[in-house]
């Protein structure tokens, strides 16, 4: 598809240059043989005017003839005795076949230009349908694995003959597990579109770090209490940024999420931040599986999980979080970076533009 539209695009740039390029030539044309046709008039008047002065009486001049000055100026008189016509069709034939030899130079240039001009036009409109493509298909596998594992555990059930209560309470608790994946899902799709829309608008005003951090531990303290593992956080009052904070809470529950799933059993997330060069500067550090290099410039990309970390841990989720945050920030105009080691942990490290309070 993308080919075929290119090389129509390709057509179409074409087209236009060639066009333009046409009308030059032409404009060229008219006013080189003007230019010719004029100096080949001049010279055949000059002479014959010297020729005149030789018969004509002691002290008396030729009548002048009028020569036009410019291409818009009127038609030629008619030309004088001596004027060259083959000489001035030699010359309106060399002009053309300069001007065509140009002509087919333009069109071999543009044809190479157009084609690589719109190669790069069509590649983001290419890379974005890849994109939704793999969205499409991602989504539909993340929504057929529970509703497969509902449907098996249902049609199971239905054909057991003798289905006593407790067997009926596994299965609905199990369906009921599963339905609260497809809510999270779902839920972290329209948050995901939400915020990606070109229509949204961020709802800012000075917030106080230390306050959103405090709102998002309370959202996570009972998962890293379940794992024993510590919330250790330096950061303090000092640091006002210049945001939305519902959507920065969001951020860092996904990271703090993130360090406590895959963080090792009895270790500790440490959070601090810094001011350098009017920006605040956070990061969140985990002791857990850390991420493969391999895998690293991926972790922001839709329905990215990296096998090995949810085998250790038995983490459960759809990928989704890092895209989420990466949006929040991305909608701050702020950036993240992020550095791990395996089998040691992971740092994420954000950075926002900040005021001070």
């Amino acid at each position: 598809m993308f080919r075929s539209a290119r090389i129509k695009l390709t057509a179409w740039y074409l087209l236009t240059i060639m066009l333009i390029s046409i009308v030059l030539s032409l404009a060229v044309y008219h006013s080189s043989t003007f230019e010719i046709r004029r100096g080949l008039y001049r010279a055949a008047m000059q002479d014959n005017a010297g020729r005149l002065h030789l018969q004509l009486p002691h002290g008396s001049t030729p009548p002048p003839r009028p020569v036009p000055n410019s291409l818009f100026a009127g038609p030629f008189p008619p030309p004088p005795p001596g004027f060259n016509e083959q000489l001035f069709a030699e010359q309106k034939q060399r002009v053309a076949m300069q001007l065509g030899v140009l002509n087919l130079g333009i069109l071999g240039l543009a044809g190479l230009a157009g084609y690589l001009l719109s190669g790069r036009t069509l590649k983001p409109i290419e890379e974005m349908l890849d994109e939704q493509k793999r969205f499409v298909s991602d989504a539909s596998h993340e929504l057929r694995t529970p509703l497969t594992a509902m449907r098996t555990e249902t049609e199971v059930a239905l054909l057991c003959n003798k289905l006593d209560p407790a067997d009926a309470k596994e299965v609905l608790e199990s369906n009921l597990e599963e339905i609260g994946k497809l809510q999270l899902l779902a839920d972290n799709l329209l948050t995901l579109g939400k915020y990606e829309a070109a229509t949204y608008k961020l709802n800012v005003a000075n917030v106080d770090l230390a306050e959103v951090f405090e709102d998002a531990l309370e959202r996570v303290r009972p998962m890293a209490q379940a794992r024993n593992i510590e919330l250790e956080s330096s950061i303090n009052s000092s640091i006002v940024l210049h945001a939305d904070k519902e959507p920065l809470t969001r951020m860092f529950v996904i990271f703090l999420d993130n360090a406590i799933k895959y963080g090792l059993e009895n270790s500790k997330v440490i959070m601090s931040a810094h001011t350098l060069k009017n920006k605040a500067v956070i990061s969140i550090q985990d002791f857990g599986i850390g991420i493969f290099a391999d895998d690293l410039p991926h972790i922001f990309n839709r329905f990215y999980r990296v096998d090995t970390a949810r085998t250790k841990t038995g983490a459960t989720g759809y990928g989704l979080g890092l895209s989420i945050a990466k949006d929040i920030i991305d909608l701050h105009h702020g950036n993240v970076a992020v550095t791990s080691t395996p089998d040691e942990g992971t740092t994420f490290t954000v950075t926002l533009p900040h005021v001070f309070s």
